[in-house]
């Protein structure tokens, strides 16, 4: 059974959150992505919460700025030391250091940033179809084929962004799960009560989850903008010490198979698997894949 409730930060910050288990038990965190929300955990909440598969405390916030959690208006805010830190009061609050901080997307980017920081925070990190920052820059400098690919970002930057996402019933987000998912554009997941549950996080407003790219220089640049052309990052800020699990659909448009390529330089104790027949959204695509390889992950 899954519970809601909003949990205060002590630096002022309210987290909407999702959890299933028991207070007390170790705990697993899970952290989701643009344009989504904790929803996305509920079946992996439910599975790790149940005494059978570990009787895990399972929380999933949803991350400032999106759904009932606090939106800040300056675009600062939503710089990466804020976001971790969010996620460093709240792991406190449930009784740190987690047993695994499990991440997708935008999340991973938090997630990557924690670990190297504050690794003393979790025992496990598992990453899904989210690029870790020194291949990204590497990436983003250097590969056309990825400034191609994330040139979407340069769109959620635009200051009418979020009312363009928006019109018709959220045409463009909903057209994101295509863009960034090899498929003839189908998603049986994406049901209309799925899309429901989408409708009701993005009522909540978008404008924080495009402050997250505006915040940001790790885009495509441009001549007006030099973007992550101007970025340099010390392999000290870049290095995960923690036992690191990697999945990745190999069918992500938008972060192609290249973004693993070297994760070894930065994560001594690595796991990396590729789903080929995956997209971007294998949480949704194939949620028992991805339970049975945080389940071995786990037992390690």
């Amino acid at each position: 059974m899954i519970d809601t409730f909003l949990q205060e930060l002590p630096h002022g910050i309210t987290l909407s959150c999702r959890a299933a288990g028991q207070r007390g038990r170790p705990v697993l965190m899970f952290v989701h992505g643009f344009p989504e929300g904790a929803f996305v955990w509920d079946r992996l909440l439910e599975h790790f919460s149940q005494p059978e598969h570990g009787g895990y405390r399972c929380i999933a916030p949803n991350l400032r700025g999106f759904e009932k959690s606090s939106a800040p208006a300056d675009v600062k805010a939503y710089r990466l030391r804020h976001l971790v830190q969010d996620l460093a009061a709240l792991i406190a609050l449930e009784g740190g250091p987690l047993v695994c901080l499990v991440a997708h997307d935008w999340g991973g980017a938090v997630a990557w940033n924690l670990a190297n920081q504050q690794p003393e925070l979790a025992q496990k990190l598992a990453i899904i179809n989210s690029p870790h920052p020194g291949t990204f820059l590497r990436e983003l400098q250097d590969n056309p084929a990825q400034q191609a690919a994330s040139s979407y970002m340069n769109f959620l930057i635009r200051p009418d962004a979020e009312q363009l996402l928006a019109e018709n019933d959220y045409k463009r987000l909903f057209g994101l799960f295509g863009m960034m998912g090899e498929s003839d554009g189908a998603h049986p997941w994406l049901t209309e009560p799925v899309k429901d549950q989408f409708r009701q996080v993005w009522a909540s407003g978008l404008t924080g989850g495009c402050n997250y790219y505006r915040a940001s220089p790790l885009r495509p640049p441009r001549p007006e903008d030099p973007a992550a052309a101007a970025v340099s990052l010390p392999l000290e800020a870049l290095t995960i010490k923690l036992p690191t699990l990697v999945v990745w659909g190999m069918l992500d448009l938008a972060l192609p198979p290249s973004l693993i390529d070297g994760l070894d330089a930065y994560i001594p104790d690595l796991t990396l698997k590729r789903v080929d027949d995956a997209t971007h959204w294998i949480v949704h695509e194939q949620p028992e894949l991805v339970i049975s390889l945080l389940t071995e992950f786990l037992a390690r």
